[in-house]
C-alpha cells in the first residue's frame, strides 16, 4: 500500500485536482452520449415506462408527446453537458451545468419508488431489483457527482469573486527589527 501511495504522490495525483477534472469530463461524456440516444425512436419507446411513472417528469408526454419528450430531454442533456464542458474554464457555466445535473438525477431517482414491476417478485420483492430499477440506480452516483461538481464550482467561484473584491496588496516586507521580534 505504501508503494501505491508513494507512486501516486510522485505523479502528483494526491496533490492535484485530477479527481475534479476526471469527474467533470465523465459527466460531459455521459450527457453527450445519453443526449445523443434521445434522437432515436428506440430510446423514446424505451423511456415510456420511466417517464410515465416519474413524479417529476410525467407531465412531458401530455405537453410534448413521446418523441417530443425524448427530444426535450436530449436537448437538456446536451445543454447540461455543454455547460459542464465550458465549466472547465468558466465556473459560472459549471455551476449551471451541475445544477442541471442535480435536477436531472433528482428527476430520475424519484422514479424508483413508482416503477411498476421494479422489484423482482420471484426474489421476494424489495430489495431485489428488476432491470428497470437497476438501470436507475446509477443515477444516485451521478447525482452525487453533480453535487460534488456544484460544490467545487461554487467554492471556486466564491474564491474568485472574493479575490476580485479585495484590494490587491503589495507583498509585505518585514523589517529586520520586526523579524527579530517574531523570532
Amino acid at each position: 500500500m505504501n508503494y501505491l501511495i508513494k507512486l501516486c504522490d510522485r505523479f502528483g495525483i494526491l496533490s492535484s485536482e485530477i479527481d475534479y477534472h476526471v469527474l467533470r469530463a465523465s459527466m460531459v461524456l455521459i450527457f453527450l452520449f445519453f443526449g445523443y440516444q434521445k434522437w432515436f425512436d428506440y430510446e423514446a419507446q424505451a423511456l415510456v415506462p420511466y417517464i410515465s411513472n416519474g413524479p417529476l417528469i410525467f407531465w412531458m408526454y401530455p405537453v410534448f408527446g413521446v418523441r417530443g419528450a425524448c427530444w426535450f430531454l436530449g436537448v437538456l442533456e446536451w445543454i447540461f453537458g455543454a455547460l459542464l464542458f465550458i465549466g472547465f474554464w468558466n465556473k459560472t457555466a459549471g455551476v449551471l451545468g451541475a445544477l442541471g445535473g442535480v435536477a436531472s438525477f433528482v428527476s430520475t431517482t424519484t422514479i424508483i419508488p413508482f416503477m411498476p414491476d421494479g422489484w423482482a417478485a420471484s426474489a421476494g420483492g424489495f430489495p431485489a431489483m428488476t432491470e428497470k430499477v437497476a438501470f436507475l440506480m446509477k443515477d444516485f452516483a451521478l447525482l452525487a457527482v453533480s453535487f460534488y461538481l456544484l460544490k467545487q464550482d461554487l467554492l471556486r467561484l466564491s474564491l474568485t469573486q472574493y479575490q476580485g473584491t479585495t484590494p490587491s496588496a503589495a507583498p509585505i516586507e518585514i523589517s529586520p527589527e520586526a523579524d527579530r521580534k517574531i523570532a
